[in-house]
């Protein structure tokens, strides 16, 4: 069980004020802020081609975010999942809301006139799936088995359910609560894994948090331990370039994995998932070192 735990806002825990366990998405510039640095990343990029084509997915998650936002009824009973020991959105039983699904329906009409052939017949694909399936492919990726996700869809899916979530996380009404032990591989809200950690900046300057790849919540864990296994003997930090670089890798000899690390300090334009996808570079050279990427980036799925 996760050591953090979302409660009720008038249950946080006293005199952990200043290292909030937990920090729930913001939605006013989170999509914006990402196409934009995606955009940004993409100027004489490698993989321009591909960082533009994700930019034009985040901004029709940023379009969907203002034309057809979680349903009332949806948060209404939100109130209820927190307190009870588990993280609130980790429930297959909200894969059955069909919101979610018109979310992709949009997704797929948004993108589908200026996507090229190969991606028209994904889309395609999709559109003929049954709901049945379609909540069957959601819960292989939430899963983690991915090779049963639906291989070139599943970044289309994963984007439509990353919008459904988010909002969820956004509007819970809770705060964290830190327990004893660490356990905190996971996201404490909907039980997802990172994308990356950030080294926090502002308030909460050089504080770790882990980014939740699937609802963007933040969650505090300590420095220099693994996020994977929470050793803390074998860890070293790897870049490619200069010392103080806006993005490393933070790899675990006990474990053989690594997990990406931002420091804004460096770079107050990074955002932890453009920036996680245009250092590939980087994933390559720690896979040639031995070690295996122990977080999900979306626009990473197979396929």
């Amino acid at each position: 069980m996760n050591s953090i735990q979302l409660t009720p806002p008038q249950e946080r825990s006293p005199g952990i004020a200043e290292i909030p366990p937990v920090i729930l998405p913001n939605l006013q510039h989170l999509y914006s802020r990402r196409a934009a640095r995606l955009r940004q990343l993409a100027v004489a990029h490698d993989m321009a081609d591909y960082l533009l084509f994700a930019a034009n997915l985040v901004d029709v998650q940023q379009a969907l975010l203002s034309i057809a936002p979680l349903p009332e009824q949806l948060s209404a009973g939100l109130a209820q999942r927190v307190g009870t020991g588990q993280a609130p959105l980790a429930d297959r039983r909200l894969l059955a809301e069909p919101y979610w699904k018109d979310l992709l329906r949009r997704i797929s009409d948004r993108l589908y006139p200026s996507a090229n052939p190969s991606t028209q017949a994904v889309l395609d694909q999709l559109r003929d799936l049954d709901e049945a399936t379609l909540e069957t492919l959601a819960h292989a990726l939430i899963s983690g088995e991915y090779d049963h996700s639906g291989g070139g869809q599943a970044v289309f899916i994963w984007a439509a359910l990353s919008l459904y979530f988010t909002q969820l996380a956004a509007k819970l009404p809770a705060a964290g609560k830190a327990g004893l032990g660490e356990q905190r591989q996971r996201c404490p809200v909907c039980s997802g894994i990172p994308v990356a950690s950030v080294i926090m900046t502002g308030s909460q300057a050089g504080l770790r948090y882990l980014h939740c790849s699937l609802c963007a919540s933040q969650w505090h864990m300590v420095r220099v331990k693994c996020s994977n296994c929470e050793q803390t003997g074998q860890i070293d930090y790897w870049s490619l370039n200069e010392l103080k670089t806006a993005i490393k890798a933070e790899s675990c000899g006990d474990c053989h994995t690594y997990l990406k690390v931002l420091y804004p300090e460096h770079d107050h334009e990074a955002e932890t998932l453009a920036d996680d996808l245009a250092s590939l570079p980087l994933d390559a050279h720690m896979q040639q070192e031995g070690f295996a990427r122990s977080g999900l980036n979306p626009f990473l799925l197979p396929g």
